[in-house]
């Protein structure tokens, strides 16, 4: 794994025993001693930390301020950020031409500048995209902090007894806040479902804040195989599965994210890439869309199952993207794409498994409730 980037905390997770793979080109632990499923249900029940320094950040900044910066934004993305609250944040997608999500991100208003959170694998063209794409502004990837995900009921008490001003954050605030850590960017989010933060640390003080958080009873290091089945339950998309460059926000049921102001009809209708089939899919629906999905039996139907509408005959009216067993919901679970027409829930289909088609019925997402802090 010598031709990997690492991140700061890499030779922490190793003398954590952390299990180290290949991962969007960097060098991450898969796992804990603790092992995936009670990394799962520690996350769940108290706290997990994470390492999410291989995902990119970004400072946008344009001369005349937040607004015109968000302007510029808004060629790129269905999303209203004109109205985001100053130290408020919102999940949004770059598009195509052609209407596809090239990436989701997260997206800060900081004031005078937009902070942007964008997917590892993806940041080298989400960077080079918004240098081309937004006119008057500078458009800078931070790599001198790494970037932490602190999750689970316990998170708040944690944090705040570093950081005691945390504690008054809501879901999507986001702030900087002075630490024996030095400045530290927090939002109150994350990818799991689950009440908590996300820190963006200098990478000098990274080992020292992680350290000081996996001192607390409540922590665990968490790695990717519990992210994945953590996301998987909150019915999140993981990029790359559940949506690509092909995906529509429309088919992956992500319109909640394109308010009333960038549809037909709104103050600033369209002006995105791809706004023709996504304004057109918003009014009219999509030939398919995500849905979650629920196994019978004990074993998950994973990435690439064909779905049927029928136990035998008949052609594929759908796929699974992602599965996985859910340790929290004690059953199989995936996520995938079928017709539309078979799209509610409660609909019988079949995923054909090592050759025979097996019942699934097509479930409401999240699989557990979130619980972020209003």
């Amino acid at each position: 794994m010598s031709d990997l980037k690492t991140t700061p905390l890499r030779d922490l997770h190793v003398e954590l025993g952390g299990k180290m793979v290949p991962f969007a080109g960097y060098e991450m632990p898969v796992q804990f001693p603790l092992g995936v499923m009670k990394e799962h249900l520690h996350t769940r029940t108290r706290a997990g930390l994470f390492d999410v320094s291989h995902m990119g950040q970004v400072i946008v900044f344009h001369n005349d301020g937040y607004r015109s910066a968000a302007l510029a934004m808004e060629s790129l993305v269905p999303v209203n950020l004109v109205v985001l609250g100053e130290n408020r944040q919102r999940y949004g997608f770059f598009t195509n031409e052609q209407g596809g999500i090239e990436d989701d991100l997260m997206i800060a208003n900081r004031g005078d500048h937009m902070f942007v959170v964008v997917n590892a694998a993806c940041k080298e063209a989400d960077v080079a995209l918004m240098r081309d794409g937004l006119e008057g502004c500078s458009v800078d990837e931070i790599d001198d902090r790494a970037l932490l995900a602190l999750q689970g009921p316990s998170a708040e008490s944690v944090l705040s007894g570093l950081v005691p001003d945390v504690a008054a954050m809501k879901f999507m605030d986001v702030g900087m806040f002075s630490s024996d850590f030095g400045e530290l960017w927090i939002s109150r989010s994350g990818y799991t479902g689950e009440d908590g933060y996300e820190i963006s640390v200098e990478n000098e003080q990274a080992v020292a804040l992680a350290r000081a958080l996996l001192a607390h009873d409540d922590v665990e290091p968490i790695g990717l195989g519990a992210r994945d089945s953590l996301r998987l339950e909150g019915g999140l998309c993981l990029y790359g599965n559940d949506i690509d460059s092909k995906t529509s926000p429309v088919e992956a049921a992500l319109t909640w994210a394109i308010q009333k102001a960038r549809r037909k009809g709104g103050e600033r209708e369209g002006g995105f890439p791809g706004a023709d089939r996504i304004l057109d899919e918003l009014e009219n629906g999509a030939a398919r869309t995500r849905v979650g999905l629920r196994p019978e039996g004990r074993a998950p139907m994973r990435d690439g199952t064909a779905l049927y509408a029928e136990a035998e005959g008949g052609g594929s009216v759908g796929h699974v993207t992602s599965g996985a067993y859910g340790p929290t919901i004690e059953a199989p679970m995936s996520m995938g794409y079928v017709t539309s027409d078979l799209a509610a829930v409660g609909t019988q289909l079949f995923g054909e498994v090592r050759g025979k088609r097996q019942p699934v019925t097509v479930a409401a997402m999240p699989f557990t409730p979130a619980n972020f802090k209003r």
